[in-house]
């Protein structure tokens, strides 16, 4: 059984900074080393979105241009944690979070690539 857990969601005034965090347990994330993990996100009325992943090894990164610049994935796979740093947020990045885990992946964008998908983390900016 694979369960992926974000956290880290909140409320937060444009421009500030959240750090989400997403923990993985289970089989498949007893090598997170062959793990690649994505975050995405979904908006009310909007379909889900990629916003970022990160290779197995971390030596990738993939960012949606328009996360570029104030997004920031990383992972730590000795605690089988992968993390988004938002900074400089906007009211438009007002969504659900959710990490999603790509066994044997590169760190995709597209949403069919993730086989495994925690349960979201609430994150709304105030303008």
């Amino acid at each position: 059984q694979v369960q992926l857990v974000e956290s880290g969601g909140g409320l937060v005034q444009a421009g500030g900074s959240l750090r989400l965090s997403c923990v993985g347990s289970g089989r498949t994330f007893a090598n997170p080393g062959s793990v690649a993990m994505g975050w995405f996100r979904q908006a009310p009325g909007k379909e889900r979105e990629f916003v970022a992943a990160i290779s197995w090894s971390g030596g990738t990164t993939n960012y949606a241009d328009s996360v570029k610049g104030r997004f920031t994935i990383s992972r730590d796979n000795a605690r089988k944690a992968v993390y988004l740093q938002m900074n400089s947020l906007k009211p438009e990045d007002t969504a659900v979070y959710y990490c999603a885990a790509d066994p044997g992946g590169m760190g995709s964008q597209y949403i069919y690539d993730y086989d495994y998908w925690g349960q979201g983390t609430q994150v709304t900016v105030s303008s």
